[in-house]
């Protein structure tokens, strides 16, 4: 899963639309489609932002396991 699905997935878990997601972050509906789609990455204020509104970490918000399969590897 990469950050726009995770993004997609939060927001159907909690039966929002994008409009009601876009306002309780407190951005512009279309800046909140533009990351559910891919189509801009968000700032490190608006991962922030986005990962407080879905009570998760910046970590599983961008799906990011830790620590890295390739420092276990050492």
């Amino acid at each position: 899963m990469n950050f726009p699905e995770k993004l997609l997935s939060l927001r159907l878990e909690r039966n929002l639309s994008q409009k009601k997601a876009a306002e309780g972050c407190k951005m512009s509906l279309r800046g909140y489609q533009n990351y559910e789609r891919g189509e801009r990455e968000p700032s490190m204020t608006k991962l922030v932002v986005l990962a407080d509104f879905y009570e998760v970490s910046i970590d599983e918000l961008v799906c990011r396991e830790w620590p890295p399969a390739k420092v276990l590897q050492r």
